[in-house]
């Protein structure tokens, strides 16, 4: 017998940003859903499950419905709610084809309570659900359209009940006095699945952590029932769609497709090589007629930070070559590269007799910079957790810690050397202020320039340097750690660089689209430098009378693909995922986790190391692994700034 096919909250939550997306969901060995694989967006979801157990905490006498089976969640839900007063997590609610799972339901009488748990960030000093001009707030929208879904199905299958509806969200402004809340929680993995575990020190605590905000949300779910949820064709009534798109997921049937300005962020979409199909090319493919060589021509949905997609789709300008001049702007009269004219060299080229090999460079502007520069230059990199539920004391609910960094120097004759790194990832440690003392120590041998990548590391330091000034543990040496900090900062005497923005100033390179993310301009810049991809094919990395490295030996970065192509650095590190997990792993383990190749899944890392129960072998792979990734983040600034002087001394 195959399963129901219900509209839930989640598919619900779906088909408001694209009801075509119904037809997508769920069936994995046809369609590419990038969503699924987010190692971000994983690391979140499973903050979402603490936070969601830490609720339960706050209801000790709720019942829950463990089955996953409908019917049987059904059957319970019903029973329970023949009781009088009740609490129940996880109830199931049935109104025609529509089917919710309400986190925390409370029954008192003829009211129920709707409790809707969520990982969101909420300050209850400034609680900014509505906007200046009225109205909810874009970023609350979708958090309020979940609960008013929820209600409008209980309101459904209980007419005779009054439902109120809560949102519950961690506060900001409260400071966690109890450590480790977070190892409360430890998850525990296996068969590819992941369970949250509640500790005996959780159940023991004599009070709970006030951490989490119960707020009102009636007032807001009204406006959704009188002004309807926004989709991609405006404000509809939300009765009237939840029947259209459960009639059509019940059935299987594609809802066609109105492209707009949200399929830039479709989640059904393919790689290179990828076997499986791309929603998003077979929506553009049955409303325009787009053949693989139109996709590969480009979209207006590549355009780089422009905010006007929805109107040039709307006029049936969709591809990259109808964009025009006018549409974009005035472009600059410096040298400097504005966003207007990134843009406009996406869509029309680099000009005529300005392409220097699929790559543009503001010449002058790049050689200005690089003159102001003061060797040995040093490159660092931080890597960052920011969870629900605070892994330390006096923390808040998302405060930053700083667990890890890189650090590579570059001297006057080009000697490149792995200088220096920092991790500390034992469970139940703040991390912050050994953190900084072991960057201090790292960069106060000289006063060469410092470089990051993006203000991310400006960011934490400023951080840092509060919580030096604020916490009760704070060190003896704070003033002169702060002091530190502060220096490398936007204002400091050694303010850091930020290559991010010499690249969007002075660089372009077709392949990038637009983008200067380090993981866009390492390849791009690997592409056009022949030399830099000779020397990094060659085994000197972590060689004796090659690059000096922590963590590898004689290793080769470059490589070429099928097509002749350097295969981007960051590839290469996911290949040794496997290598680093071993046999060793206790079986379940995924050997995918120990890639780690890109910044979520560092975070993700971390956070598995601070409250999965891992073997010791599976603990110092993980370690390795982190090491390896952050110190790739750091020598890909390196790989760049050579390819930029190489660029320059070619000119």
């Amino acid at each position: 017998m195959s399963k129901p096919r219900y509209l839930t909250k989640t598919r619900f939550k779906l088909a408001v940003q694209c009801p075509t997306k119904l037809f997508y969901t769920g069936k994995k060995t046809t369609y590419r859903d990038t969503m699924q694989e987010d190692s971000f967006l994983a690391m979140l979801a499973e903050g979402g499950y603490q936070v969601g157990e830490l609720a339960k905490l706050m209801y000790p006498h709720g019942v829950e419905v463990a089955h996953a089976e409908h019917a049987a969640a059904l059957a319970q839900t019903a029973e329970l709610l023949l009781q009088e007063e009740v609490v129940i997590f996880e109830a199931a609610v049935l109104w025609s084809q529509l089917f919710v799972r309400v986190d925390v339901l409370v029954k008192r009488g003829n009211t129920l309570e709707l409790i809707e748990v969520k990982a969101k960030s909420y300050d209850s000093t400034k609680p900014e659900m509505v906007g200046a001009r009225g109205g909810i707030t874009s970023e609350m929208r979708p958090y309020i359209e979940d609960v008013a879904f929820q209600a409008h199905v209980l309101k459904q299958a209980m007419p005779h009940m009054t439902v109120k509806c809560f949102l519950m969200m961690p506060d900001k402004s409260v400071m966690c006095e109890v450590d480790g809340v977070n190892q409360w929680f430890p998850i525990e993995r296996a068969d590819g699945r992941s369970k949250v575990l509640v500790a005996p020190a959780a159940k023991a605590a004599s009070a709970l952590p006030p951490l989490l905000a119960k707020v009102s949300v009636d007032a807001l779910v009204a406006d959704v029932f009188q002004q309807g949820v926004k989709t991609p064709v405006g404000l509809q009534p939300l009765d009237t769609v939840a029947q259209t798109w459960s009639a059509a997921y019940a059935a299987d049937q594609k809802i066609a497709p109105i492209p707009g300005a949200h399929c830039g962020r479709c989640e059904f979409k393919t790689s290179p090589g990828d076997s499986l199909r791309s929603g998003f090319k077979e929506c553009w493919s049955q409303v325009y007629g787009f053949t693989e060589e139109d996709f590969s021509q480009g979209t207006v949905l590549d355009l780089w930070n422009y905010r006007k997609k929805e109107q040039l789709i709307a006029q049936n300008r969709v591809r990259l070559s109808a964009v025009t001049q006018a549409d974009l702007g005035q472009p600059s009269d410096g040298e400097e590269l504005s966003p207007s004219d990134r843009q406009w060299m996406q869509a029309s080229g680099i000009p005529a007799g300005e392409d220097r090999g699929g790559f543009w460079m503001a010449e002058g502007l790049m050689r200005q910079a690089m003159t102001g520069w003061r060797y040995p230059l040093h490159f660092i990199d931080f890597e960052t957790s920011a969870v629900a539920l605070p892994f330390h004391g006096g923390m808040r609910p998302y405060e930053q810690v700083a667990f890890q960094f890189s650090h590579h120097v570059m001297h006057a004759n080009g000697r490149v050397v792995h200088q220096s790194q920092f991790l500390n990832a034992k469970p139940g440690a703040f991390p912050n202020f050994e953190f900084i003392r072991a960057l201090q120590q790292a960069l106060s041998a000289d006063d060469g320039t410092v470089f990051m990548w993006s203000p991310h590391e400006n960011t934490i330091l400023n951080k840092i340097s509060d919580q030096l000034q604020s916490r009760s543990d704070a060190p003896a040496d704070s003033k002169d750690l702060r002091d530190f900090a502060l220096s490398l900062t936007k204002t400091g005497s050694r303010a850091m660089v930020d290559l991010c923005e010499l690249a969007k100033k002075a660089y372009f390179h077709n392949s990038t689209k637009g983008s200067s993310s380090i993981k866009k301009v390492l390849p791009a810049v690997l592409s056009a430098s022949p030399q830099l991809r000779a020397r990094y094919a060659q085994p000197i990395y972590g060689a004796p009378h090659g690059m000096p490295s922590l963590n590898y030996r004689s290793f080769a970065w470059c490589s070429s693909g099928a097509d002749g192509q350097a295969l981007d650095p960051y590839e290469r590190l996911r290949e040794l995922g496997a290598q680093l997990l071993g046999e060793e792993v206790r079986p379940g383990e995924d050997p995918d986790d120990l890639a780690i190749c890109e910044g979520g899944a560092a975070a993700t890392a971390y956070a598995r190391l601070q409250f999965e129960s891992l073997a010791p072998d599976a603990r110092k792979h993980l370690e390795q692994a982190l090491l390896r990734y952050c110190e790739l983040d750091t020598l890909a600034m390196v790989m760049v700034v050579q390819g930029w002087q190489e660029a320059l001394q070619a000119a």
